[in-house]
């Protein structure tokens, strides 16, 4: 039997997807039409023998998760249940606190996936590579790499591996000087005995706490402190790349699995818009009748587009390419859409041009109105190159070019443009805008 775990964080991560987070926790935004854990837990479900999935963050439970979570067992015939931290964890402490639930009924080995990693994973292929590592007693643990580019390396986790063997000699988290273009994908297959290792880096930390403050203390202590104050002082908060992976490197424990497959980081809104992209290019190849099809008298299509069944398109509009349109919205005649999502109930007048842009829920924009942004693509002209989540501002200051998004029950007049601007939730627009932030 194989589990599944997949780290989605909490309300305090995913500050630089904002305003799209604000309204929406970001592993339920929407990428491809499915909401981005969907894709994991797709991925997962495509392994034989896997049984259960477990969702893993400090999210308060509401209706739109337990709902969530209902339709996707429905959906894919596995057992997925919400394991909630009391406080961010780190991406190994949470495991360690659930992993009486992650052990019971013995399974043989259990996957560990970030949630903010999209990609075309082939979880069947990375298994088998893990069955075929030579056993121990500790087990061993694999690791899903990638290539970069040499700069882009040092914004990852990296491995130097043997070649002959895949066995990882070296791990560094984002180093300050080249060490590999063999970077870590966020998908780990894990034996039960990594909570061992995880017990003995615990007790390093309390012994070190002691050692340092004369007073042992332990995450049950603290109820009488602000915990905000003292999370980095807990033994139980936990890396799982600077805490296990750069101790099990040069052992006999840890091996890396190659995929040279599509993968990227969704860190950014920019990055949704890649990642929307190469989802549609998936479906096409894979599930094609999930895309969206020309028909007489329906819009024009222009290569990968998905409109779901209740949004209400108008016959002149010019849909795509990479395009995804949420249920309930409205788009109207002549409109022009193209590489970007418009979110569930938005308005968009005649006329409109939207590109390089993500439209919020319920934003209503006018007649003849431009809405448009600048792709922040890999570079194609550089092998293995990677999409560079950049920050919001450059060292002038000055704001990146980058994507325009609408937060949500935004209005926009006709008439207006928007470029390379970040509008946040609920603002009235009076005038156009170019490479601001509308706060």
């Amino acid at each position: 039997m194989i589990k599944a775990v997949i780290l989605i964080g909490g309300p305090q991560k995913g500050t630089r997807f904002r305003p799209l987070s604000f309204d929406t926790p970001k592993h339920l935004f929407p990428v491809g039409g499915r909401p981005m854990v969907q894709h994991l837990i797709e991925a997962c479900a495509k392994v034989d023998g896997l049984k259960e999935i477990f969702l893993l963050g400090y999210y308060q439970v509401d209706n739109s998760l337990n709902s969530f979570i209902r339709n996707m067992m429905a959906e894919y015939n596995v057992n997925i249940r919400y394991l909630q931290e009391y406080t961010t964890l780190g991406t190994c402490g949470g495991i360690y606190h659930f992993r009486d639930q992650i052990c019971r009924h013995n399974p043989e080995a259990f996957f560990l996936i970030n949630g903010d990693v999209c990609g075309d994973f082939n979880l069947p292929a990375m298994l088998n590579f893990h069955r075929s590592i030579p056993k121990s007693e500790e087990g061993a643990m694999t690791v899903m790499v990638t290539e970069a580019t040499r700069q882009q390396s040092l914004n990852y986790g990296c491995v130097v591996e043997e070649k002959e063997t895949h066995k990882i000699l070296h791990f560094v988290e984002k180093p300050s000087t080249f060490v590999s273009t063999i970077i870590n994908c966020g998908v780990y297959l894990c034996p039960l005995n990594i909570f061992n290792q995880v017990a003995a880096v615990i007790k390093a930390k309390q012994e070190s706490n002691t050692s340092e403050t004369g007073d042992e203390r332990y995450a049950d202590d603290y109820s009488d402190l602000n915990i905000s104050k003292t999370n980095d002082d807990l033994p139980e908060i936990l890396s799982l790349e600077e805490d296990i992976l750069t101790r099990l490197a040069g052992t006999d424990h840890l091996y890396a699995f190659h995929t040279n497959q599509w993968w990227c980081q969704v860190k950014t809104s920019a990055s949704a818009i890649y990642a929307n992209r190469n989802y549609l290019k998936l479906y096409k190849e894979n599930q094609s009748q999930f895309l969206s099809a020309k028909s007489q008298d329906g819009p024009e299509i222009i290569g990968d587009v998905w409109i779901d069944s209740k949004a209400d398109v108008d016959p002149t509009a010019t849909i795509g390419p990479n395009v995804t349109i949420g249920p309930g919205v409205r788009v109207g005649a002549g409109v022009r859409i193209k590489e970007s999502i418009i979110l569930k109930d938005a308005m968009i007048g005649d006329h409109s041009l939207i590109l390089h842009s993500i439209i919020g829920y319920n934003t209503v924009i006018g007649c003849w109105t431009r809405i448009e942004g600048t792709p922040s693509d890999p570079n194609p002209d550089k092998a293995f190159a990677k999409m560079e989540n950049q920050t919001l501002f450059n060292k002038d200051g000055k704001l990146n070019p980058s994507i325009t998004v609408l937060g949500s029950n935004v209005q926009v007049p006709s008439g207006l443009l928007v470029l390379n601007s970040i509008v946040l939730p609920h603002k009235e627009l009076g005038r156009s805008y170019r490479n601001e932030i509308i706060l």
